[in-house]
């Protein structure tokens, strides 16, 4: 069975990639640059973009499932480009459809609801790969700067999220579901810090911002106002979801979740100077 990921190159869609590949799958990965692209061995690469369906035919023939994204362009827009995909995806008889959800409402998320294919749509809440903005603040300082430090996150392993899309698309049972996919333990930015210091051999300081601060901070860095306006909502008030941990990665995978440490010991050369 041949099976599209689209956003292929992305932090999630690199796993999905890989974690069919173990399971002796065949790959196909959707990409708007596949000169710049790199993949294992074995991916057959495409052209195409999500938001320009009409070349996208050749992408879906043969393929029994696909994973989608509810976000594209430079400027991650939501993509309202749903129903053509999903009568590309209707006409080559693909079975099953996963979505990462993107936050907040999707048009194409909506139209694989309505479509007469099996989906599951796949709603990670913090990545622990969201760590690796502070990297270069370790490197050159050894701080973390960041505001509300009281927060909790049930933060997640790209990885796993990765592992609850490829199954989803490989095995029935899952059609219908949306699957809040966090990580094993909820943990303070105190908790990630003192990990990430454990994995380098290396103390890190938390620097506690005031929310002017850290605005300040993001709109130097260039963050977009609006994506501002969401960091400090979400990291006042962090949804229930985001900070409660559930049992999903087990149950659909068969494996427990992923821990931080583990993370950061897999990713401790990039937090060292």
């Amino acid at each position: 069975m041949t099976f599209l990921v689209t956003g292929a190159t992305g932090t999630v869609g690199r796993q999905i990639v890989e974690q069919l590949l173990s399971k002796g799958e065949r790959v196909r990965a959707l990409t708007r640059d596949p000169e710049r692209a790199s993949f294992p061995e074995g991916v057959e690469v495409v052209r195409g973009d999500l938001a320009d369906p009409g070349g996208l035919a050749p992408a879906f023939e043969g393929v029994t499932g696909v994973h989608l994204i509810t976000f594209g362009g430079e400027l991650f827009a939501p993509l309202t480009t749903g129903p053509q995909l999903v009568e590309l995806a209707e006409k080559a008889g693909v079975r099953r459809i996963t979505v990462l959800h993107g936050g907040g409402p999707s048009p194409l998320e909506d139209a694989v609801k309505a479509s007469g294919i099996d989906w599951t749509v796949v709603m990670p809440v913090e990545f622990m790969s969201n760590a690796l903005e502070w990297a270069p603040g370790i490197r050159a300082s050894d701080e973390v700067r960041e505001p509300f430090v009281d927060r909790l996150s049930a933060m997640v392993h790209e990885a796993d999220i990765g592992a609850v899309a490829a199954t989803a698309l490989t095995s029935s049972g899952h059609g219908g579901q949306a699957y809040v996919v966090t990580g094993p333990e909820v943990l303070s930015l105190q908790d990630k810090v003192s990990a990430l210091a454990a994995a380098r051999g290396r103390a890190i300081d938390l620097v506690e911002l005031s929310e002017a601060q850290a605005r300040e901070q993001w709109a130097a860095q260039g963050v977009p106002a609006d994506t501002i306006e969401f960091l400090v909502m979400v990291f006042r008030d962090t949804p229930a979801e985001g900070r409660t941990v559930n049992s999903v990665v087990q149950q659909v995978t068969g494996r427990p979740a992923r821990t931080f440490a583990e993370w950061a010991v897999a990713h401790a050369d990039g937090f060292r100077a």
